[in-house]
């Protein structure tokens, strides 16, 4: 996924700790932020229908963990001014891809490949690229792109955006996303300007800092990524479409000592609300695409208000779910499993032995590695495992679910309780999850609606909810949860279809539930609006 993202906003960057201000690109008005958003949606649209798109909720809330503190500091900043605040996505999508790669998209949208995870040893690692994402976006780099390019009509940035997207994975979709001579040749546009690069190093130090994490994860991402280009295979595109220089290295080496670095085990984070992955944890902001509110953050000097930022040691977990999740190869997964059985194993190793244990259809296996890890994490990374164990408990055993031993049975009980008093994503989800397995659906139903009313755009959330009341037999509202699960990922048309199908179900059903039903046409009309709005959108562009 080698993604781009263009040239910028000539405004004065105000940091926290500094008053210094950053050179000007351009104003980047040549295209609005409603275009910009519209196109955005275009390519996310697509993006959620390839099969390596990955809505994994523990990966989601630690990557949120990270995002919420970064984007309070860019708008405590001035990074993010109002109106980017409210019209833009702001929305991360992951990819399985084990490549290294994160890219910034139009309108908001930031990806992250699984091999980037996989790679950091640390959260400032990772979050100093999501820093650097985030200032490509927040200095409207593709609006200033797209002005420079006018020739460029918006479908064929889309086009040539979803074909870099696709090189890696399929040569066949990349060809056919980037069809056309004049879409081929403009690809080479899409990698960064070195003025581009440098602001997005600048902006994102402060952005980095200004969230509380230590600005040595620029530095040491940097390092990392200058030793991969001396052999790199195809495996960091990061590299190609966000090229290092040994100026860029430099100056984010001299900016460190007059940043706020934070000590080195340090877990007090960020003034914003910060969500913790795992069971049980807080998650104010998720989506089906990680959908964010921007919350605030006083920088690292002020007082922290919310939950720490993730510690090294979930971070450790995270990384190696990361690796384990990218790769299909059993070869590599018995690998894992048998180094993190070793005496020597580190904590990432021994969740990355469990996960692969389950993957590779050892669920017994899985499950006494994953308890013998519960004990020996610290107490922030418990969560993390406790959802890693209600996955295995929730695996078919050998002779089938109805004949889980009685202890697996009370253990999954009481991760499902604590769960559904959870507030994160992964707790509302997986704590709905076994309550179906465990034959309660009116528990997964009031955690999912509670949840669903707070973020509307969750996908998966409404599929599960969807699951729950089939469980229960009310067809309308089963329907109605399938639709709106559609719409969340911008399928308006598959959306419209599930509308429909619940307003023609039988005479008795329909009126059982009269304000469902309402409730139902409503929705069909605001989402066949957007359908026309897309139609008509695709019809400009032929």
């Amino acid at each position: 996924m080698l993604l781009p993202a263009p040239a910028s906003v000539a405004q004065t960057v105000r940091d926290s700790t500094s008053t210094s201000s950053l050179p000007s690109l351009g104003d980047g008005q040549g295209m609005s932020v409603g275009a910009e958003r519209r196109l955005g949606d275009r390519i996310a649209r697509d993006i959620y229908r390839d099969p390596d798109y990955i809505d994994d909720p523990v990966l989601g809330d630690y990557l949120q963990a990270l995002w919420q503190p970064l984007l309070g500091a860019a708008r405590d900043r001035g990074d993010v001014p109002p109106e980017l605040a409210e019209r833009m996505a702001w929305e991360l999508v992951v990819s399985r891809d084990k490549r290294v790669n994160a890219f910034a998209l139009p309108g908001g949208y930031l990806g992250v490949n699984l091999g980037l995870v996989a790679i950091t040893d640390k959260p400032e690692e990772l979050a100093s690229v999501m820093a650097h994402e985030l200032s490509h976006v927040s200095q409207r780099h593709i609006a200033r792109m797209m002005t420079r390019e006018e020739r460029m009509a918006p479908w064929m940035m889309a086009a040539m955006i979803l074909g870099a997207l696709a090189a890696g994975s399929n040569a066949n979709v990349a060809g056919a996303a980037m069809a056309g001579s004049t879409a081929v040749a403009a690809q080479s546009q899409l990698n960064f300007s070195r003025d581009m690069e440098r602001e997005a190093d600048r902006v994102g130090f402060g952005v980095l800092t200004g969230a509380g994490f230590d600005g040595l994860g620029f530095v040491s991402m940097f390092d990392k990524m200058q030793q991969s280009s001396r052999y790199d295979d195809g495996s960091f595109p990061y590299l190609r479409s966000h090229p290092l220089t040994g100026e860029r290295i430099a100056d984010m080496r001299a900016r460190v000592p007059s940043g706020p670095v934070a000590p080195k085990d340090a877990k007090v984070g960020p003034a914003s609300v910060v969500t913790l992955s795992g069971v049980g944890a807080s998650n104010p902001g998720g989506s089906s695409g990680l959908r964010l509110d921007l919350p605030s953050a006083r920088g690292a000097q002020g007082a922290a208000i919310g939950l720490p930022m993730p510690s090294r040691a979930q971070h450790a977990l995270v990384s190696a779910r990361a690796r384990v999740l990218a790769e299909n190869g059993p070869d590599r997964q018995r690998a894992w499993l048998a180094n993190g059985q070793s005496a020597n194993a580190s904590s990432g190793d021994r969740y990355a032995a469990a996960l692969s244990a389950l993957r590779l259809g050892q669920r017994d296996l899985a499950l006494d590695l994953a308890q013998r890890l519960r004990t020996a994490v610290p107490s922030e990374a418990r969560p993390t495992v406790d959802a890693l164990l209600i996955e295995i408990l929730l695996a078919p055993t050998a002779a089938g679910a109805a004949s889980m031993p009685p202890a697996q049975a009370t253990l999954l009980g009481e991760l499902r309780d604590q769960a559904l008093t959870g507030t994160s994503r992964s707790s509302a989800l997986l704590g709905a999850q076994a309550a179906l397995a465990t034959g309660q659906p009116q528990r997964a139903v009031t955690r999912l609606q509670a949840w669903v009313a707070l973020h509307p755009r969750d996908a998966v959330a409404w599929q599960t909810l969807s699951r729950a009341y089939t469980a229960q037999g009310q067809s309308l509202r089963a329907l109605r949860a399938e639709a709106e699960s559609r719409a969340a990922h911008l399928d308006y048309a598959g959306a419209v279809d599930r509308f429909r199908v619940a307003q023609s179900l039988p005479v008795a059903q329909r009126s059982a539930d009269a304000m469902e039903l309402a409730i139902v046409d409503s929705r069909r009309r605001e989402v066949e609006a957007q359908l026309r709005e897309t139609v008509r959108e695709e019809e400009e562009r032929r």
